[in-house]
């Protein structure tokens, strides 16, 4: 079984775009080389800040959608903490 993971990125501009994938860098290098998501070919390079592994690609997707309705403070301290306490809130 693959894992899957969920990742944000820090775009130039400062801010995150988050997405899921079975393969970080190569998505990363991706998202770097203008082939990756729409949002980041306008805003790229982007740095990898955040990756969380889970057991399937349902479970990624739940897990980017509730992190992409944080608002952007509660990213920021998603990413301060290290902790997904701030998603069970």
């Amino acid at each position: 079984m693959a894992a899957w993971f969920v990742y944000m990125v820090r775009c130039r501009n400062g801010s995150l775009y988050t997405g899921i994938t079975n393969d970080v860098e190569l998505r990363i290098a991706a998202h770097n080389s203008g082939k990756g998501a729409k949002y980041t070919r306008a805003f790229g390079p982007v740095k990898l800040v955040y990756q969380k592994k889970m057991r399937s690609a349902t479970l990624a997707r739940h897990r980017e959608a509730m992190i992409k309705k944080m608002q952007k403070g509660e990213k920021e301290q998603l990413l301060a903490t290290g902790t997904d306490q701030v998603l069970l809130q």
